[in-house]
Protein backbone atom coordinates (compact mmCIF):
# COMPACT_ATOMS: atom_id res chain seq x y z
CA UNK A 1 0.00 0.00 0.00
CA UNK A 2 1.34 3.68 -0.93
CA UNK A 3 2.14 5.77 1.51
CA UNK A 4 -0.69 8.75 2.17
CA UNK A 5 -0.50 12.17 3.04
CA UNK A 6 -1.65 11.40 6.33
CA UNK A 7 1.52 8.36 6.97
CA UNK A 8 3.87 11.26 6.19
CA UNK A 9 2.23 13.70 8.66
CA UNK A 10 2.39 11.23 11.40
CA UNK A 11 6.05 10.39 10.76
CA UNK A 12 6.67 13.98 11.11
CA UNK A 13 4.53 14.21 14.09
CA UNK A 14 6.73 11.59 15.63
CA UNK A 15 10.06 13.25 14.91
CA UNK A 16 8.64 16.65 16.12
CA UNK A 17 7.69 14.88 19.15
CA UNK A 18 11.09 13.40 19.72
CA UNK A 19 12.98 16.87 19.38
CA UNK A 20 10.41 18.91 21.64
CA UNK A 21 11.01 16.44 24.51
CA UNK A 22 14.93 16.83 23.92
CA UNK A 23 14.04 20.42 24.82
CA UNK A 24 11.92 20.37 27.37
CA UNK A 25 10.03 17.47 29.49
CA UNK A 26 6.73 16.54 29.97
CA UNK A 27 6.90 17.02 33.37
CA UNK A 28 8.63 20.22 32.93
CA UNK A 29 6.00 21.57 30.58
CA UNK A 30 3.44 20.18 33.24
CA UNK A 31 4.77 22.39 35.83
CA UNK A 32 4.65 25.30 33.20
CA UNK A 33 0.94 24.86 33.30
CA UNK A 34 0.57 25.39 36.89
CA UNK A 35 -0.45 28.81 37.53
CA UNK A 36 -1.67 29.33 33.85
CA UNK A 37 -5.16 31.04 33.17
CA UNK A 38 -8.07 28.74 33.44
CA UNK A 39 -9.12 27.18 30.06
CA UNK A 40 -12.27 29.32 28.39
CA UNK A 41 -15.58 26.71 27.67
CA UNK A 42 -14.88 25.67 24.48
CA UNK A 43 -17.37 22.90 24.30
CA UNK A 44 -20.12 25.49 26.64
CA UNK A 45 -19.92 28.57 23.74
CA UNK A 46 -21.19 25.61 21.00
CA UNK A 47 -23.51 24.01 23.21
CA UNK A 48 -24.96 27.41 24.66
CA UNK A 49 -25.44 28.04 20.33
CA UNK A 50 -26.86 24.77 19.17
CA UNK A 51 -29.56 24.97 22.81
CA UNK A 52 -31.25 27.99 20.94
CA UNK A 53 -30.83 26.05 17.43
CA UNK A 54 -28.58 29.07 16.58
CA UNK A 55 -25.14 27.75 14.53
CA UNK A 56 -22.24 28.26 16.04
CA UNK A 57 -18.97 29.40 14.12
CA UNK A 58 -15.72 27.50 14.73
CA UNK A 59 -13.53 30.12 12.56
CA UNK A 60 -10.18 28.42 11.20
CA UNK A 61 -6.92 30.47 11.03
CA UNK A 62 -4.82 28.68 8.44
CA UNK A 63 -2.28 29.86 6.03
CA UNK A 64 -2.57 26.53 3.39
CA UNK A 65 -2.62 22.92 3.09
CA UNK A 66 -1.11 19.75 1.66
CA UNK A 67 -3.42 20.19 -1.53
CA UNK A 68 -4.04 23.51 -1.71
CA UNK A 69 -0.83 24.94 -0.89
CA UNK A 70 -1.09 28.49 0.41
CA UNK A 71 -4.33 29.65 0.83
CA UNK A 72 -4.43 32.94 2.22
CA UNK A 73 -3.93 35.49 -0.63
CA UNK A 74 -0.45 36.20 -1.70
CA UNK A 75 0.36 39.97 -1.52
CA UNK A 76 -1.35 40.16 2.35
CA UNK A 77 0.14 40.78 5.54
CA UNK A 78 -0.74 37.13 7.42
CA UNK A 79 -0.94 38.32 10.88
CA UNK A 80 -2.83 35.35 12.81
CA UNK A 81 -4.38 37.56 15.59
CA UNK A 82 -5.65 39.86 13.32
CA UNK A 83 -8.02 37.42 11.74
CA UNK A 84 -8.58 36.07 15.06
CA UNK A 85 -10.31 39.25 15.93
CA UNK A 86 -11.95 39.97 12.87
CA UNK A 87 -13.43 36.21 13.15
CA UNK A 88 -14.51 37.77 16.81
CA UNK A 89 -16.00 40.64 15.59
CA UNK A 90 -17.93 39.27 12.86
CA UNK A 91 -19.79 36.29 14.94
CA UNK A 92 -17.63 33.18 15.49
CA UNK A 93 -18.54 31.16 18.51
CA UNK A 94 -14.65 29.97 18.54
CA UNK A 95 -11.26 29.84 17.19
CA UNK A 96 -9.67 26.99 15.53
CA UNK A 97 -5.47 27.57 14.89
CA UNK A 98 -3.27 25.00 12.76
CA UNK A 99 0.08 24.67 14.39
CA UNK A 100 1.48 21.93 12.25
CA UNK A 101 4.39 23.63 10.32
CA UNK A 102 5.20 21.14 7.22
CA UNK A 103 1.92 20.03 5.89
CA UNK A 104 -0.35 22.92 7.18
CA UNK A 105 1.73 26.31 7.33
CA UNK A 106 0.91 26.75 11.17
CA UNK A 107 2.91 27.54 13.68
CA UNK A 108 2.93 27.06 17.66
CA UNK A 109 3.29 31.01 18.02
CA UNK A 110 0.48 32.04 16.00
CA UNK A 111 -2.00 30.52 19.12
CA UNK A 112 -0.50 32.20 21.43
CA UNK A 113 -1.14 35.26 19.30
CA UNK A 114 -4.43 34.65 19.24
CA UNK A 115 -4.62 33.81 22.82
CA UNK A 116 -3.29 36.86 23.86
CA UNK A 117 -5.70 39.23 21.74
CA UNK A 118 -8.91 37.25 21.56
CA UNK A 119 -11.31 36.19 24.07
CA UNK A 120 -13.00 33.18 22.02
CA UNK A 121 -11.94 29.93 22.87
CA UNK A 122 -8.94 28.71 20.87
CA UNK A 123 -8.43 25.09 19.63
CA UNK A 124 -4.98 23.54 18.71
CA UNK A 125 -5.95 22.16 15.09
CA UNK A 126 -2.77 19.25 15.21
CA UNK A 127 -2.05 15.48 14.71
CA UNK A 128 -2.14 15.26 18.44
CA UNK A 129 -1.05 10.82 19.16
CA UNK A 130 0.84 11.82 22.11
CA UNK A 131 0.17 13.47 25.69
CA UNK A 132 3.02 15.40 25.83
CA UNK A 133 1.21 17.19 22.72
CA UNK A 134 -1.46 17.70 25.18
CA UNK A 135 0.53 19.44 27.65
CA UNK A 136 2.18 21.25 24.68
CA UNK A 137 -1.43 22.44 24.08
CA UNK A 138 -2.30 23.61 27.32
CA UNK A 139 1.47 25.46 27.95
CA UNK A 140 0.47 27.54 24.25
CA UNK A 141 -2.27 28.45 25.80
CA UNK A 142 -5.21 26.50 23.90
CA UNK A 143 -8.62 25.65 25.63
CA UNK A 144 -9.52 22.57 23.44
CA UNK A 145 -7.59 19.80 21.45
CA UNK A 146 -8.34 17.76 18.53
CA UNK A 147 -8.48 14.32 18.62
CA UNK A 148 -8.78 12.72 15.07
CA UNK A 149 -9.47 8.66 15.22
CA UNK A 150 -8.37 8.23 12.01
CA UNK A 151 -4.68 8.35 13.21
CA UNK A 152 -5.49 7.01 16.88
CA UNK A 153 -6.76 3.31 18.44
CA UNK A 154 -9.19 3.79 20.98
CA UNK A 155 -7.20 3.30 24.24
CA UNK A 156 -5.13 6.15 22.88
CA UNK A 157 -7.93 8.38 22.06
CA UNK A 158 -9.36 7.86 25.68
CA UNK A 159 -5.66 8.56 27.38
CA UNK A 160 -5.40 11.69 25.67
CA UNK A 161 -8.93 12.68 26.12
CA UNK A 162 -8.19 12.05 29.86
CA UNK A 163 -5.23 14.14 29.78
CA UNK A 164 -6.99 16.81 27.82
CA UNK A 165 -9.28 16.49 30.92
CA UNK A 166 -7.07 16.60 33.67
CA UNK A 167 -5.54 19.77 32.41
CA UNK A 168 -9.06 21.74 31.97
CA UNK A 169 -8.92 21.12 28.07
CA UNK A 170 -11.91 20.87 26.04
CA UNK A 171 -11.81 17.76 23.07
CA UNK A 172 -13.42 17.77 19.57
CA UNK A 173 -13.42 14.63 18.77
CA UNK A 174 -13.14 13.99 14.73
CA UNK A 175 -14.24 10.89 12.44
CA UNK A 176 -14.25 10.45 8.54
CA UNK A 177 -17.01 7.48 8.26
CA UNK A 178 -19.07 4.74 9.81
CA UNK A 179 -15.90 2.72 11.78
CA UNK A 180 -14.48 5.83 13.79
CA UNK A 181 -17.95 7.06 14.92
CA UNK A 182 -18.56 3.82 16.53
CA UNK A 183 -14.62 3.93 18.19
CA UNK A 184 -15.51 7.88 19.04
CA UNK A 185 -18.65 6.51 20.97
CA UNK A 186 -15.99 4.91 23.38
CA UNK A 187 -15.09 8.60 24.21
CA UNK A 188 -16.62 10.67 26.65
CA UNK A 189 -16.39 14.75 24.96
CA UNK A 190 -19.55 16.16 23.85
CA UNK A 191 -18.51 17.06 20.61
CA UNK A 192 -18.25 14.68 17.93
CA UNK A 193 -16.49 16.69 14.40
CA UNK A 194 -17.65 15.20 11.20
CA UNK A 195 -15.18 15.62 8.60
CA UNK A 196 -16.40 16.11 5.03
CA UNK A 197 -12.41 15.72 3.79
CA UNK A 198 -11.20 12.06 3.35
CA UNK A 199 -8.07 12.44 4.75
CA UNK A 200 -6.57 10.28 2.20
CA UNK A 201 -7.50 11.77 -0.91
CA UNK A 202 -8.39 14.97 0.62
CA UNK A 203 -11.36 15.65 -0.99
CA UNK A 204 -14.91 17.04 0.24
CA UNK A 205 -18.21 15.87 0.61
CA UNK A 206 -21.04 17.63 2.75
CA UNK A 207 -22.91 14.34 2.61
CA UNK A 208 -20.54 12.69 4.73
CA UNK A 209 -22.08 14.64 7.66
CA UNK A 210 -25.81 13.83 6.50
CA UNK A 211 -24.83 10.31 6.22
CA UNK A 212 -23.20 9.90 9.96
CA UNK A 213 -24.70 12.30 11.94
CA UNK A 214 -27.81 10.14 11.49
CA UNK A 215 -25.65 8.01 13.57
CA UNK A 216 -24.52 10.11 16.48
CA UNK A 217 -25.88 8.61 19.78
CA UNK A 218 -27.53 11.02 21.93
CA UNK A 219 -25.58 13.69 23.76
CA UNK A 220 -23.28 14.22 21.40
CA UNK A 221 -23.31 17.68 19.31
CA UNK A 222 -22.14 17.30 15.80
CA UNK A 223 -19.57 19.88 14.49
CA UNK A 224 -19.51 19.67 10.57
CA UNK A 225 -15.61 20.37 9.41
CA UNK A 226 -14.29 20.57 6.23
CA UNK A 227 -16.39 21.77 2.57
CA UNK A 228 -18.37 24.37 3.49
CA UNK A 229 -18.48 27.16 1.38
CA UNK A 230 -21.90 28.90 1.37
CA UNK A 231 -24.66 30.16 3.49
CA UNK A 232 -26.53 27.69 1.71
CA UNK A 233 -24.37 25.03 3.09
CA UNK A 234 -24.96 26.48 6.78
CA UNK A 235 -28.37 26.76 6.36
CA UNK A 236 -28.65 23.01 4.89
CA UNK A 237 -26.55 21.70 7.94
CA UNK A 238 -28.96 23.83 10.17
CA UNK A 239 -32.37 21.85 8.50
CA UNK A 240 -30.62 18.94 9.62
CA UNK A 241 -30.27 19.66 13.05
CA UNK A 242 -26.12 19.99 12.53
CA UNK A 243 -25.88 23.54 14.91
CA UNK A 244 -21.79 23.67 14.80
CA UNK A 245 -19.79 23.75 11.60
CA UNK A 246 -15.52 24.75 11.89
CA UNK A 247 -14.96 26.61 8.46
CA UNK A 248 -11.53 27.37 7.10
CA UNK A 249 -10.58 27.79 3.83
CA UNK A 250 -13.96 29.47 2.73
CA UNK A 251 -12.64 32.57 4.63
CA UNK A 252 -9.03 32.11 4.51
CA UNK A 253 -8.87 32.35 0.50
CA UNK A 254 -10.29 36.07 1.31
CA UNK A 255 -8.24 38.97 2.02
CA UNK A 256 -10.61 39.63 5.33
CA UNK A 257 -11.48 36.35 6.08
CA UNK A 258 -13.37 37.81 9.32
CA UNK A 259 -15.86 40.17 6.49
CA UNK A 260 -16.34 37.10 4.74
CA UNK A 261 -17.61 34.93 7.81
CA UNK A 262 -19.81 37.63 8.20
CA UNK A 263 -21.30 37.87 4.85
CA UNK A 264 -21.87 33.93 5.16
CA UNK A 265 -23.77 34.52 8.41
CA UNK A 266 -25.83 37.10 7.35
CA UNK A 267 -26.94 35.36 3.88
CA UNK A 268 -27.63 32.29 5.91
CA UNK A 269 -30.30 34.40 8.52
CA UNK A 270 -31.52 36.14 5.75
CA UNK A 271 -32.64 33.15 3.61
CA UNK A 272 -34.13 31.39 7.21
CA UNK A 273 -36.40 34.16 7.77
Amino acid sequence: MSETILDRIMARKREEVAKARGRISEAGLLSECRGAPRCRGFAPALIEKAAMQQTGVIAEVKLGSPSKGRIFPVGVEFDPAAIAEGYARHGASCISCLTDRDFFFGDDVYLERIRARVALPVLRKDFVYDPYQVAEARFLGADAILLIMAVLTIPQAQELEAAAFELGLDVLIEVHDEAELEAAHDLKSPLLGINNRDLKRFVTDLETTFRLARRVEAGRLVVSESGIRAAEDLRRLHDQGVYAVLIGESFMKEADPGAALGRMLGAAHMNEC
